[in-house]
């Protein structure tokens, strides 16, 4: 249970690490499609196909992994912003109190 809770929480890393791992191996098999040929109007399927898919989904998944980090630094400054918030409205609430109760 602890993993499917983990897999819906950071949904985004888990699909870039699905398609880096399927960019790898639509890599793998053009690599051993294109090295099994001998013409290179044989090998040109393989590197379209398999090649270009590669490709494709490892930049997907950089972008997705990319994201993720982005949205938790996001996350973080608003957490840090909060806080310096609460500090500074503390900070004013007793400059106010100390002001009134020295005025009196």
């Amino acid at each position: 249970m602890e993993f499917l809770n983990l897999v819906r929480s950071q949904w985004d890393r888990t699909i870039a690490i699905a398609c880096a791992l399927a960019g790898a191996v639509a890599l793998l098999i053009g690599w051993i499609g294109t090295s099994g040929t001998e013409h290179v109007a044989e090998q040109l399927p393989y590197i379209v196909s398999a090649g270009l898919t590669g490709v494709f989904l490892l930049g997907v998944a950089a972008v997705l992994w990319i994201t993720a980090d982005l949205r938790d630094e996001w996350r973080e400054l608003r957490r840090v912003g909060n806080l310096l918030e609460r500090e500074l409205g503390a900070r004013e609430l007793d400059a106010r109190g100390a002001g009134a109760h020295v005025r009196s």
